[in-house]
């Protein structure tokens, strides 16, 4: 009987102390339960794992042909979808070293335009293969060179004449004849006029980096150059006749052409400089430089305050070719 009571009351214990084990578990459980809950929240929503892009760069295979004789010359090999038709010329003449850059045009067919330098291949391909159509455009100068010989040889031509050297005049008219000042006047404005155009090529225009045949700049310098002797032979001629309404015509057309000069380099500023939005392509609009409100009456200033230079010129010799030029 002793024993059996003995034997019961262990078992009480041991059953407390198990209940006791379990509630401290249970309690121990709901503790970290909670803190990994806090935790969970605290760290927001789960953000899915980016998936990794593998760019993949479009590589094109560029067939260059003769326009002429349509036989196959070249093949370029890796030229990325982002070359432009310059980067194929320079890659062109270091596989063929006679082809220069300046002197290639590239056709997508014979007989069709030249593309131009700033195309991409991307934008002409039609397939991994693009096929071009090379052609000779012979000897090619650059546009600065064109603009330069084109201003240089007027004010030149124009000082020779006004020297009157013994070539052009006979020598005892020139000697015996005194010069009107309107004379040296038109020295004076005809060599604003082109020094102008010279620092304007120089600083003020954004001249195109590419080129053009040399007929061009043949037949440029043939029509400057042509009028200039023109105009200069009679104005500085011995047997000049001085304009008919004496100082007064002479005074006026002075004043309106160095206005006419004054307004065409603003506007030529004006032009060469974006906007405050960084836009080139941007009409310009009137500004608080009055030269600009010209453009209120008309789009293009430049070209009128040019043909009043020549009209004011004009009037101020009194010459016909003057005016021809305008």
């Amino acid at each position: 009987m002793f024993k059996r009571q003995k034997s019961l009351a262990s078992e009480r214990k041991r059953g407390l102390l198990s209940q006791r084990a379990t509630r401290f578990i249970l309690k121990d459980d709901m503790r970290n339960f909670h803190f990994l809950s806090k935790l969970v929240l605290s760290a927001g929503p789960l953000k899915p794992t980016p998936a990794v892009k593998h760019s993949k760069t479009t590589h094109f295979e560029i067939e260059i042909l003769d326009a002429q004789t349509r036989k196959q010359i070249c093949i370029l090999d890796k030229v990325t979808q982002s070359s432009t038709i310059h980067d194929v010329k320079q890659k062109f003449h270091k596989a063929c070293p006679k082809w220069y850059p300046s002197r290639v045009g590239l056709q997508l067919e014979c007989g069709g335009p030249f593309l131009k330098d700033c195309i991409t291949i991307q934008s002409i391909a039609s397939s991994s293969i693009v096929t071009l159509y090379a052609t000779d455009l012979g000897q090619q100068v650059s546009w600065t060179t064109v603009f330069l010989a084109e201003y240089t040889g007027p004010l030149l031509i124009y000082l020779l004449f006004y020297l009157r050297i013994p070539c052009i005049y006979d020598g005892k008219e020139s000697a015996g004849r005194l010069r009107h000042p309107v004379v040296h006047l038109a020295c004076f404005c005809h060599c604003i006029h082109y020094i102008r155009y010279l620092l304007e090529t120089l600083f003020v225009h954004k001249v195109s980096a590419g080129h053009t045949p040399l007929k061009n700049l043949i037949t440029s310098c043939a029509f400057y150059w042509g009028f200039t002797s023109w105009i200069a032979y009679y104005i500085n001629h011995p047997l000049y006749t001085p304009p008919s309404f004496g100082n007064r015509q002479i005074t006026v057309s002075a004043i309106n052409f160095l206005i006419c000069e004054a307004g065409n380099h603003f506007i030529n500023v004006m032009l060469s400089h974006p906007n405050h939005t960084g836009n080139n392509a941007c009409f310009p609009s009137p500004n608080y430089n009055p030269f600009t409100w010209m453009f209120f009456l008309v789009s293009c200033p430049n070209y009128t305050y040019e043909i009043g230079s020549w009209i004011s010129f004009t009037v101020m010799t009194q010459t016909l070719p003057g005016g021809l030029t305008a």
